[in-house]
């Protein structure tokens, strides 16, 4: 289990990053993953921020459960996932911290026993460090947008318009299924 806790971990860095990774998930995003996956059960948002990803959820039926570090208006605030030993939901959907992502996948798997889905960039397939958790974690799927996601810093009107337009940087979808085979290779999907 992780040790660290956002506000431990996360530097604020006002050119180019919000202090605490805050970049709401434009709909299109959820609604793109629930087209693709099924999820059977409940479904924990442990980094829910203003309840972009859990009021869409919510509206397609699912049973979520929201929680959050920060206080940004949804969910059960104040709650470190990085420190939560219990289990909420058989599933886990979520945005993180992008600092944050590589602790989040193995913590979240080990407080799940169905699927786990991030949203991360695509070029977090990279790196000597990550191949190892990707080898050995049951990532059955990757879904890439075939188009740019914008993201909006902060949640902020003012970045909105242009977030809208599209985001410099492509996302993707990273599915873990416990029922797939540790070892076996992911598929790679495109999202409309």
């Amino acid at each position: 289990m992780a040790n660290s806790t956002y506000l431990n971990t996360i530097k604020d860095d006002p050119v180019n990053r919000h202090p605490q990774d805050f970049y709401p998930t434009p709909r299109r995003a959820t609604e793109a993953l629930i087209n693709a996956e099924k999820f059977k059960g409940k479904i924990w948002e442990p980094a829910c921020g203003d309840g972009a990803i859990s009021t869409v959820l919510e509206q397609y039926k699912f049973k979520v459960v929201s929680s959050e570090l920060y206080d940004r208006g949804y969910g059960e605030t104040g709650v470190d996932f990085l420190k939560q030993t219990k289990p909420r939901a058989p599933n886990i959907i979520t945005n993180p911290p992008f600092k944050l992502a590589e602790e989040f996948v193995w913590h979240a798997l080990s407080l799940t026993t169905s699927k786990v889905a991030m949203l991360c960039r695509v070029a977090w397939l990279e790196g000597q460090k990550r191949r190892h958790m990707f080898l050995g974690t049951p990532l059955a799927r990757v879904h890439v947008f075939s188009s740019r996601l914008g993201m909006a810093r902060n949640g902020d009107p003012r970045y909105a318009e242009a977030a809208a337009k599209g985001g410099m940087v492509a996302f993707a979808w990273y599915v873990w299924d416990h029922d797939y085979s540790v070892g076996n290779s992911p598929t790679l999907h495109w999202l409309p």
